[in-house]
């Protein structure tokens, strides 16, 4: 039984102190006992806040750890290769990731089981089918060009492909047990699991003598990925379980296609937005400028987590109120998470300001040369933040064309910057194309979520007004 902080602060607190804080330990107990939907979300991004708090320490242990086995340059190649594998994956899902979270809740809600059958059943095989297909064509397509890209590449992106269908499946898997809010289990193999079993693998190869190259990393990374996908599958369908007997199924896959793909075109272009400046890194510069660039952005995870820990809680909390047809409601609590996620990302930023220096060195005394980066990219960061996870609402509103579009153009526009800028500018090009971005980012979806929901997604934005919404919610 969880001891009540009102309780507990009476107890052993001084009376003035334990009055002051009163109110606040009331915040508390609301937080954790709260039956509520609204306190349920909260819990969830609580949970999901720690969970990249955790995993955001033991990435920077083994990416410190990596780096300074393998060197800048087979580390830089190891990152190229392992950020390309992962955006694969989570593209080749075509959007039934989170088009999951969103159907969920309702057929559970209608009571259509056969339909939630079907889904959970689609969604695994779509992800496993499709990423397969694409991994061979990938694996075929490098070697067929392997004369045109450079040779230390070829044998490390052939072998990465072999990862994609467990990567797809482990995105899918996240979306189903976010479905039923489980953060637990949605994100801890992806965020703790797998890299700590991808270090230990990586140890154990070391120790036997195998060299520490960009190849055994990836097969290290390989390895880790399969066993903790596998596992979470086995999770996640026993928690099902108890949520629906086994039964007959029925597929609607055009309809859930439909869905589908308008939201894999906004998470696609986030997705390649958010990693699309290692990608525009790794082709205009060598290995060692791609392992600086990529362990100052690695730092900015420590900011960016608060972001995902946010959107992990809400997402499913914005679908359920759009069915409530409640606009206040949904107005308010759009609100409160702008404010979750800005402030808490306020924080980490300046933290990360005063800190970056000596983690850099952590990787190496030459990756210090990206601290001054720091600088430029939190300014896009937390512009980001100020806003929260509007991309959520907009998908869950059924607005995920509009929102595809704003990502387009906001890619359009880190792309034509980075072109422009690294070739001349070098790294400093990169941050700066990254973070003009971000800030890009912020204003147009903060512009487009006022315009279609009549929501004043901002941090600084007074209380959401009562009225009803330009457009149907």
């Amino acid at each position: 039984m969880r001891i009540s902080a009102v309780k507990a602060a009476d107890r052993f607190l001084p009376d003035k102190l334990s009055r002051r804080l009163g109110p606040w330990l009331l915040r508390i107990d609301r937080l954790f006992d709260g039956s509520s939907e609204h306190a349920a979300a909260q819990r969830v991004s609580l949970i999901a806040f720690t969970i990249r708090i955790v995993s955001a320490a033991i990435a920077l242990v083994s990416q410190v750890i990596f780096a300074r086995w393998m060197g800048q340059f087979e580390y830089g190649i190891f990152v190229l290769v392992w950020v390309t594998v992962v955006i694969l994956g989570n593209l080749s899902c075509l959007g039934f990731q989170t088009s999951v979270i969103r159907f969920v809740p309702e057929y559970l809600e209608r009571g259509e089981l056969d339909h939630l059958r079907g889904i959970l059943l689609t969604s695994k095989l779509f992800a496993v089918g499709l990423t397969t297909c694409v991994a061979i064509v990938g694996a075929v397509g490098v070697y067929y060009f392997r004369n045109a890209i450079e040779s230390y590449y070829v044998a490390p992106f052939i072998i990465g492909f072999i990862c994609l269908p467990m990567i797809a499946l482990g995105d899918t898997l996240d979306g189903t047990a976010r479905s039923r809010s489980w953060a637990l289990v949605a994100l801890t193999p992806t965020y703790i699991i797998r890299p700590i079993l991808a270090l230990l693998v990586m140890t154990i190869a070391h120790a036997s003598g195998f060299a520490p190259t960009a190849m055994t990393a990836i097969v290290s990374a390989i390895i880790a990925t399969y066993m903790t996908t596998l596992m979470q599958l086995f999770v996640v369908n026993r928690r099902f379980m108890a949520v629906v007997s086994p039964g007959s199924r029925t597929i609607r896959f055009g309809e859930w296609f439909a869905v589908s793909l308008p939201i894999f075109l906004v998470e696609g272009f986030f997705f390649l937005l958010t990693n699309a400046d290692v990608l525009m890194v790794g082709r205009f510069l060598e290995p060692d400028k791609v392992a600086t660039y990529f362990a100052t952005v690695k730092l900015l995870a420590l900011v960016h987590f608060v972001y995902f820990s946010v959107k992990a809680g809400a997402a499913q909390r914005y679908s359920e109120l759009m069915h409530t047809h409640d606009h206040a409601q949904l107005a308010q609590f759009a609100r409160d998470t702008a404010r979750w996620t800005f402030w808490p990302s306020l924080a980490m930023a300046i933290i990360l300001l005063i800190l970056g220096k000596p983690l850099l060195l952590l990787f190496g005394a030459q990756f210090t040369d990206g601290y001054p980066l720091l600088f430029v990219l939190v300014v896009g960061v937390v512009a980001r933040a100020s806003v929260g996870p509007a991309e959520s609402l907009l998908n869950m509103a059924g607005k995920q064309k509009i929102c595809a579009s704003v990502y387009a153009l906001t890619l359009i526009v880190n792309i034509c910057l980075s072109i422009l800028l690294i070739p001349v500018y070098g790294l400093p090009g990169a941050a700066f194309a990254t973070a003009f971005s971000m800030v890009f980012e912020a204003v147009t979806l903060a512009l487009t979520v006022y315009s279609r929901l009549n929501i004043a997604m901002f941090v600084f934005a007074g209380r959401a007004r009562t009225g009803a919404a330009k457009e149907e919610v």
